[in-house]
């Protein structure tokens, strides 16, 4: 049976915990919290994305924090058509505006395994953005899903050439970068000390900052970066 709107807002409302305001401190840009877990929602955002999924998603007011993070997570689970998935992600990216929804979208986004290309393509169309989150969502959904054999040197070369003006746009590249260290070390070290690299001052240092507080980073790489990048010659 379909749920309505206002049953998934009931749902919400059941679900709701004594967190909401310490949510809303972690994530100052978000709408107002009910304070639900995570977990929650998206066993919540499963049950929605095997009915209608297209009525939820064309009808949401994204009015609180839970109904755009289910926006997000149904966007993610949904079963249909590459193309129709896509068309839906493009709508929501330049409404995201909190660095929880941004980040819960680019993990649960994982169509993008099966459909590389076309996703990657999508993200190009906000490569160029200036906007805050539209920039984090191709810095993280690169980071979630496109740290590949196929997909590294782009990855980098992307992340290299972001706008990165606004906090969480710098912090998502940081994380992005130190992630991509992990998995391949010589390739984000050989960008990390090239004199290409055209991070700023704050998201370089970060990365590295990063890399050092990651257990799959071994930390003599992080000095090797620091012995050989011209950031650091004198």
């Amino acid at each position: 049976m379909q749920m309505t709107i206002k049953q998934i807002k009931e749902e919400i409302k059941k679900l709701s915990g004594n967190n909401a305001e310490l949510y809303d401190k972690l994530n100052p840009t978000a709408k107002p919290s009910a304070g639900v877990r995570q977990p929650d929602l998206r066993e919540l955002a499963k049950r929605i994305a095997k009915e209608d999924y297209r009525f939820f998603l064309e009808h949401n007011p994204m009015d609180t924090y839970e109904m755009e993070m289910l926006q997000a997570f149904v966007i993610g689970y949904a079963k249909d058509d590459i193309h129709t998935i896509l068309n839906y992600l493009r709508e929501f990216i330049p409404k995201v505006h909190d660095w929880a929804v941004n980040d819960a979208l680019c993990s649960t986004f994982k169509i993008a395994k099966k459909f590389p290309k076309e996703t990657f393509d999508l993200l190009m169309e906000f490569k160029d953005s200036k906007q805050e989150f539209e920039v984090r969502v191709v810095a993280v959904m690169l980071m979630s899903q496109f740290i590949t054999d196929e997909y590294i040197d782009k990855a980098l070369a992307i992340w290299d050439s972001l706008y990165a003006e606004e906090y969480y746009a710098k912090m998502g590249i940081a994380w992005a970068i130190a992630t991509a260290m992990a998995k391949y070390p010589e390739k984000t070290c050989a960008y990390m000390v090239s004199k290409k690299n055209h991070l700023d001052d704050w998201t370089y240092q970060k990365a590295l900052q990063k890399m050092r507080e990651s257990f799959r980073v071994d930390n003599a790489l992080v000095d090797k970066i620091k012995a050989e990048s011209p950031r650091y010659q004198a």
